[in-house]
């Protein structure tokens, strides 16, 4: 990949302007997630969701990168804390962290 988070930011802001709030960005990161789900409900190999996938990104990448956070460094520290945890899995090839009980 050629392109970076900072880059990505960088021609969202000369291309669409300032977003005005982290809040407006992570509004758009949820609009094209749902053209995500549009697309997979038409048909759950639908090659448009590929597109949509990364529209979510590349406006995830903005988020970031007005949070002052590095995208990959980020991904890789919730994949180690993600490989510690227990998880119970839900049958759907799914699941959710097992939470930690809170000392009395």
């Amino acid at each position: 990949m050629t392109e970076t988070q900072k880059s990505i930011s960088m021609w969202a802001n000369e291309t669409f302007g300032s977003s005005g709030s982290n809040m407006r960005v992570a509004v758009r990161a949820n609009e094209e997630m749902a053209e995500l789900l549009r697309a997979l409900s038409v048909d759950d190999n639908n090659q448009k969701a590929l597109d949509e996938c990364t529209d979510v990104v590349i406006v995830l990448c903005r988020l970031v990168e007005r949070l002052g956070g590095d995208f990959c460094e980020l991904i890789d520290a919730k994949m180690r804390i993600n490989r510690s945890r227990e998880w119970k899995k839900d049958g759907s090839g799914h699941g959710y962290h097992v939470r930690e009980k809170a000392a009395s």
